[in-house]
């Protein structure tokens, strides 16, 4: 006998009638495709899409999006997103998630009151992008301000150790005479003296380059700011290396020396601006390498120019700079799953607060990553940055 499918209902748990209720979409979230010659990354691989699909969210997908990574439209449709043609439908979400900062162009596609998820990149956002979106009334959240449980920036610290592995090899490349460096091999061999590293930030990349820097037998000099970052790094890489506090002469020395200096000095976050100025770098010899990871920030070198990924190699004074905002998108597949790894769970999140300006409102950590709230200008470093006002966010939630 057939039973009528009313009565079957009642045989499952109430658990499971309640996901049957909350089943319709309740958010959706737009992934465009990147500028594949500035950005290989995207926010979600098809393991994340499906785990917020799960919950009920609908996810849109661009065609091709994928493909820089290799990550297949079908990989992507079989996850649970939706594949669409038509790039203003992507944007026409409730949450556009993308990796770099959004074009006047992109933001033209959004309607209004909706909210766009990217890095900062302040060399890539400008002012006119920020009066755009607050002219829509969007709210903007940037990855790297976004704060954890443990007051932590997991999305920079996901980055900052693929930067700090992926600059030692970049160096090490540029070292070659296959790209037109000095034919350095990085690191030492028996009867040769070994190449020299210079570290300017003892943060997580600062500690990831040091490490792989070691390990292949170059010489590693360490300076910040701050000494109990540089004894931190010590017990880190369990053994003695040169470290020192930033002072002029120490520096200087140093500088001249070197055969790879990598900058990874952070100040959207607030800590202490610096930067090597044009006549140290002419002191230092013909074919070195200068590897800037803040370049996105307003770099650590006076010679630092924001380049793309397609062509981020420059020379100047004899010294062989390589500057892009986003070095982790050579390795856009392992950047990528590192970020869908954080994106998912945080998607999640928003979602069961019912709406991105609730879910800032519930939480100080995502709080944080917001600079733009309902079309008001929340963060004051940035608007510092760019020369506009900001506001006191806290000012705008009392009716939560």
């Amino acid at each position: 006998m057939r039973q009528d499918p009313s009565s079957q209902k009642m045989l499952f748990p109430e658990e499971s009638l309640l996901r049957e209720i909350v089943r319709q979409p309740r958010l959706s979230i737009g992934i465009p495709r990147e500028n594949a010659h500035a950005e290989t990354r995207l926010g979600l691989t098809p393991e994340g899409v499906a785990i917020v699909v799960e919950e009920g969210h609908k996810v849109m997908v661009q065609r091709g999006a994928g493909l820089p990574m290799y990550y297949t439209d079908l990989q992507y449709s079989e996850a649970g997103a939706v594949i669409v043609e038509n790039e203003a439908e992507v944007f026409g979400a409730d949450i556009v998630l993308k990796i770099a900062p959004p074009t006047i162009d992109e933001l033209a596609l959004m309607k209004n009151g909706k909210s766009i998820f990217s890095m900062l990149q302040l060399s890539n956002l400008t002012a006119e992008s920020i009066k755009m979106m607050m002219s829509k009334k969007l709210n903007a959240v940037a990855y790297e301000l976004i704060k954890d449980e443990q007051k932590a920036f997991p999305v920079v610290n996901t980055i900052a150790e693929i930067e700090g592995n992926t600059a030692i090899a970049v160096a090490s490349e540029l070292m070659s005479n296959a790209s037109g460096g000095k034919g350095i091999l990085l690191g030492g061999i028996a009867g040769v003296s070994p190449t020299e590293v210079l570290i300017l930030g003892a943060g997580l990349a600062g500690s990831v380059a040091a490490r792989s820097a070691l390990a292949l037998g170059a010489q590693v000099k360490i300076f910040d700011h701050d000494v109990n970052k540089l004894r931190k790094i010590q017990h880190y890489l369990g053994q003695q290396v040169f470290t020192s506090v930033i002072h002029p002469a120490v520096l200087f020395k140093a500088l001249t020396t070197a055969d790879a200096v990598i900058g990874n000095l952070r100040y959207i976050n607030g800590s202490e601006r610096f930067m090597v100025a044009e006549e140290l770098v002419k002191t230092m010899k013909p074919g070195a390498i200068i590897i800037d990871l803040s370049v996105d920030q307003g770099g650590c070198f006076e010679t630092s120019t924001c380049r793309t990924i397609e062509k981020p190699v420059f020379e100047k004074y004899g010294i062989i700079h390589y500057c892009v905002p986003n070095i982790s998108a050579r390795v856009g597949r392992t950047s990528s799953m590192a970020l869908s790894n954080i994106f998912a769970p945080m998607l999640v999140k928003v979602g069961n607060s019912g709406s991105v300006r609730r879910a800032i409102a519930e939480s100080t950590g995502f709080r944080n990553g917001a600079y733009i709230y309902g079309g008001v200008l929340v963060n004051r470093l940035i608007a510092s940055y760019f020369g506009l006002n900001a506001n006191d966010i806290g000012l705008f939630l009392t009716g939560y």
